[in-house]
Order: structure tokens, then C-alpha cells, then sequence
């Protein structure tokens, strides 16, 4: 895993090597283990390396002997079938090197442009091909891997992070108001537009083609498969389960250095543990972090039974108050495509902890959720209207609470846009809600800050879950295997509670939450007139009613919505306002720009 960059210039002109060295510094953090560099004509690439597999030989960038030269951030998880198959066809000779990444070259020379459907991994690629003048920028299609660009007066530049964009100069540190409004209401942002003027996302699955310094041609690959469910029993459906299940963590484990999961005892990383420990003749090492002397839930009880239960190395991870006002101004700093999901602060502390363990590879159950239908929400879009059926995100966070300046217009055109894009003919209504969260909450919430919060500490982050054969059995599973008897995640729960009743699958348990808003409402009175006073902040709210926010926010909503401004004020300081992180929270206030 790493970090890539490059520059396409407009005029033919050579890539600036300034330019390139700039981005590949602010992209160090993603690859501690090496660096590669690549200028041929009019395109300049740069790669950090973080060295999973091949750990001597994957150095980037990679050749093929038609020219083309690709950088990559990915694992691509069917290599060794492709290296069979190719080196069958063409002689072992083909292969120069033996790394991970070599072969979408081939295959790119095999199907040109639609190379990306023979791929299962996540991956973000960067391929140029002097022999047709252009470069091809691909991502996975769940949007594991990030890819971002800019289309400049001088040419097209791109990079894992936005970051590496501003930081080169390539682009101005400028908001969009609107998806700042997305950010503020639904704590993502959504689409290709991101929050910095200039810069968009490669969507999840897209192929662009770059002729000249400008995009000529896109293409997509859709994550999820079209049409309605399919008619599957429940034995049938377990069995498939298991198969699809033990293939993606089989693969997914693959790697030359240490690794280890994130256990929070919920069903979707309770399964990936049991699987690991199916297949590892060594003890799994499971990551758990929990929070003392609060209200919230602590799930290290749980996880450490569970851990027990098939021997795993359970490492327990403590995430207190102090942490949170210590390490708040680092993690939203190293968040720059912003996320205000509260679960950063426990995923930046489990990811320092697993380096320190002298881990660098780490499996989670991020897309659980997604594919089998484990949120509330579904279960409320199932219903009609009229029997109590509500709209997915319906209401912004800062809605009603009187903070706000003016309406925050359009924050809800993005969710809505999806909604549409997903409802393809034959869909059920929970197939809608699950392919509208795939879209966006999963890329650009979830594994942002998977991604974000590992890379800073030179982990690479894997999901077994968003894996494509997992996600064409899951996704068109009958509605009843998917949501039966109040409980989503039905037949996920009964594999569980076979392959480890410790588990208990079937117990209500309680979602993951972090006690950010106690935290926030002990420190209120204080903590409110220093965010009130932000630039961030007086732009879109009332100063004075933003103090009584935080004056009052033991209650749920403004405890939340106070969570949100602060997070936000202390994001436009550093990626906006352009100010080092502070050593804690009121420290970094304390100072006005």
C-alpha cells in the first residue's frame, strides 16, 4: 500500500519535478518504506511505498515491454490466478518483477480501457501510456483506495490525498460552500465535488482517460450488481455465505509483514475473527478499544469473550477524555477530505497501537452494514410512510437547535442524487438504501477515515466484507435473509451464532458510540466561546447561540451538533486557515487567525 501522485501538463512540456517532490513529501506518511519516481514526456509520477507484499522486489513504478509505467496504491487480491493464466500464455519472462501491482499492465495491454473488470482488490491506479499519449487513472469500485485531481491552467495533477494537491501549490486551500453544508448536516460529503474548490474524487469504480492535461473519456464499474433479489432458502444461503466469506479473508490476509483486526465484538468484526481463526494456525491479534468511567457502552467485555473464544491475542485500547482534547487537532489534521464521524478517535488510537505492536497490515468489518443490512435506517426505509417509514437523512444535525445564520442550502442534493442513481429497476426498497449508503457514506465517511487514520500511521487497512464476490452473493439476498424478526443482518447473525456462539448474534446489542458528548457537555461553558469566535464558525452561525449550544449540550442533538461545529471549527483552522496542529484543543482555539 502507498501513496501516488503526477502531473500531466497541458503543453507537452516536462512535469515539474518541484511539483512532483512536493506532493510526494506530503504523501511520506503513507509510505515510509521507500519512494519511486517516473518522467517520461509530458508526465511526471511519484510513489510512496508502504511494503506489504513482494517486500523486496514491489518497488514502483512498474514497466511492461509496450512502455506503460503504472504507480499503485492497492492490493490486488487475484494475482496469483492472473500470474498463472499470463505466465501459461506468455512465458514466465513477462514478469520482470514479482510484484502485487504488475498485473493491470498486462491486462491493460490484453482489454485496454475495460482492464478493471478482470481486477478484485482495491486499488487506485496511475497508468501512463506514451505509446497513445495519455494517462488512466482507475479506482475500485467500493472506493477503498482514494484518488483525487485537479484540472489546473497548467495541467491535470493528481494524488491519494487532496492534501498533496494544496500542499504543491497546485490548488488554493478554497472551501465550497455548499459541500461544506453537506459536511455540517450529514458529517460526509458526497459526489465528485469536494469540499476544496478545484479538486473532485475519482468515484468508486470510475476510469477516467487524460489526453493533453484534460479528461477525455470516463468510464464506470459498478460495485454492486443490477436487479432485484434473488430467490435463495436459508441453508443455501448459509453455505454460500461460508464460502464467499473464508475466500475474501483468505485473500485478504495475504501479506509479507505482521498483521492483525480491529475487534469491536459487533457481529460484522466478530465474524471476520472467526474466519481468521478458521484459517490462521496462529493466534489472531484483535485490537479493542474501549472508553472508562462514562455512560456510553464499553465493548471490551464483550470483545475480550469473544477474543477468548478462539484463542486470539486480544490487545485492549484504552481511549479516555484526556485523549480526546490531546489528540483531537492531530487527527483532524491528518483528515483532510473531512469526516465528522466520532469513530476517528478510536480507529487514529487502535492504528498507532498496531504499529506499535509491529503491525502494518489490518482487517476490519467495514462494509457489514452496507451489505447485509445492518442500520436501523433500513429498517425504517422498508416501510411505507404511513406506517412509519422515515427518509434517510432527512433532517440535517444543525437543523431546529436556532444556531444557524441562514439555511445551509443544498445540503441534501448529493443523498438525493444517490437515491435516484440507485433505484434501478427491480430493486426493493432496502436494496435502494443499502446501494445510496455505497455510494457515499461508505467512500467518503467509513473508509475515509479507515484510510486516513491508518495511513498516518503507515498501516494498510483491509475489508474483507467489500470484496466482489461477497458483494454479488450479499446484495441480492432476499429481503427476509436480510432483516427478519426486527434484527437486520439476519443470515450474517446465523452463520455467527454456529461458527462462534460466544458471539451471542442474537442478543440486541447496543451501536458503537463514542462519549464525545459528555466529554464536550463537561467543558462546555468554557469550550463554547473559543469555537464561537472560529472564522470557520461565525460564517455559517449565531456566536451567541453557538455558546449556549455548548453551554447546554448534555442533551443528544445539541451534544452531537456541538461535536460537529467543534470538529469543523478545528478542520477549517488547519486544512483551510492553513495553521500547524496545536498540542490540544483549547490551545489550537485559543489562537484566532
Amino acid at each position: 500500500m502507498c501513496g501516488i501522485a503526477g502531473i500531466m501538463t497541458c503543453h507537452g512540456d516536462a512535469a515539474p519535478g518541484r511539483l512532483l517532490r512536493a506532493m510526494g513529501a506530503a504523501l511520506a506518511h503513507r509510505g515510509p518504506d521507500g519512494d519511486g519516481h517516473y518522467r517520461s514526456g509530458d508526465v511526471g509520477m511519484v510513489q510512496a511505498r508502504l511494503a506489504i507484499i513482494d517486500l523486496a522486489t514491489g518497488d514502483q513504478p512498474l514497466y511492461e515491454p509496450g512502455g506503460a509505467a503504472l504507480v499503485a496504491n492497492a492490493e490486488i487480491y487475484n494475482y496469483i490466478e492472473l500470474r498463472a493464466e499470463l505466465e501459461g500464455a506468455q512465458g514466465s519472462a513477462a514478469f520482470a518483477t514479482s510484484s502485487d501491482c504488475e498485473p493491470p499492465l498486462h491486462l491493460y495491454r490484453r482489454h485496454g480501457l475495460g482492464f478493471t473488470a478482470h481486477l478484485r482488490g482495491m486499488y487506485a491506479i496511475a497508468l501512463h501510456d506514451p505509446s497513445a499519449g495519455r494517462l488512466v487513472l482507475a479506482r475500485d469500485p467500493f472506493g477503498i483506495k482514494p484518488l483525487y485531481y485537479a484540472e489546473t491552467t497548467a495541467g491535470f495533477a493528481f494524488a491519494s490525498e487532496p492534501g498533496a494537491l494544496v500542499a504543491a501549490g497546485l490548488v488554493n486551500a478554497q472551501l465550497v460552500r455548499q459541500v461544506r453544508n453537506e459536511l455540517m448536516q450529514i458529517q460526509f460529503t458526497t459526489g465528485r465535488e469536494t469540499i476544496f474548490a478545484g479538486i473532485q474524487r475519482l468515484l468508486p469504480g470510475e476510469t477516467v482517460v487524460v489526453a493533453r492535461g484534460r479528461i477525455v473519456e470516463r468510464l464506470r464499474r459498478d460495485a454492486l450488481p443490477s436487479g432485484g433479489p434473488l430467490p435463495l432458502d436459508e441453508p443455501a444461503g448459509l453455505a454460500r455465505l461460508d464460502a464467499v466469506l473464508e475466500d475474501s479473508v483468505r485473500l485478504h490476509q495475504r501479506a509479507d509483514v505482521p498483521y492483525g483486526m480491529f475487534l469491536s465484538g459487533g457481529i460484522d468484526s466478530s465474524a471476520v475473527l472467526a474466519m481468521m481463526a478458521r484459517l490462521n494456525d496462529k493466534p489472531v491479534r484483535a485490537f479493542t478499544a474501549g472508553f472508562s468511567n462514562t455512560d456510553v457502552f464499553d465493548e471490551r467485555q464483550h470483545a475480550r469473550a469473544v477474543a477468548a473464544a478462539v484463542g486470539a491475542e486480544h490487545v485492549e485500547v484504552e481511549f479516555g477524555e484526556v485523549d480526546f482534547w490531546r489528540l483531537l487537532p492531530e487527527i483532524v489534521a491528518a483528515v483532510d477530505d473531512p469526516t465528522a464521524d466520532y469513530a476517528i478517535l478510536p480507529t487514529y488510537k487502535l492504528a498507532h497501537t498496531a504499529r506499535e505492536s509491529g503491525l502494518k497490515v489490518i482487517l476490519s468489518g467495514e462494509g457489514g452494514d452496507e451489505l447485509f443490512a445492518g442500520y436501523g435506517r433500513y429498517r425504517a426505509v422498508m416501510r411505507p410512510w404511513w406506517a412509519g417509514g422515515k427518509l434517510a437523512r432527512g433532517r440535517g444535525s444543525l437543523d431546529g437547535l436556532g444556531i444557524l445564520r441562514g439555511d445551509l442550502a443544498g445540503w441534501r442534493d448529493g443523498v438525493a442524487a444517490a437515491e435516484v442513481r440507485a433505484g434501478s429497476a427491480g430493486r426493493t426498497r432496502l436494496q435502494i438504501a443499502q446501494a445510496t449508503d455505497c455510494a457515499d457514506w461508505l467512500p467518503n465517511d467509513l473508509l475515509v477515515k479507515l484510510d486516513r487514520c491508518l495511513m498516518a500511521h503507515g498501516v494498510e487497512g483491509r475489508t474483507p466484507f467489500l470484496d466482489a464476490k461477497v458483494a454479488e452473493f450479499a446484495f441480492r439476498l432476499p429481503d427476509d435473509l436480510k432483516v427478519r424478526k426486527g434484527l437486520g443482518k439476519w443470515l450474517l447473525r446465523r452463520w455467527l451464532a454456529d461458527a462462534m456462539p460466544q458471539a451471542q448474534a442474537f442478543a440486541r446489542k447496543r451501536g458503537f458510540a463514542v462519549p464525545v458528548i459528555e466529554w464536550v457537555a463537561r467543558r462546555g461553558a468554557a469550550l463554547g466561546p473559543l469555537v464561537a469566535a472560529q472564522p470557520g464558525i461565525r460564517e455559517i452561525c449565531l456566536p451567541d447561540a453557538v455558546e449556549k449550544l455548548f453551554a447546554n449540550a448534555a442533551g443528544k442533538r445539541p451534544g452531537f451538533a456541538a461535536w460537529t461545529l467543534l470538529f469543523y471549527a478545528l478542520w477549517h483552522r488547519h486544512h483551510i486557515l492553513r495553521l500547524s496542529p496545536a498540542p490540544d484543543v483549547f490551545t489550537a482555539l485559543a489562537i484566532i487567525h
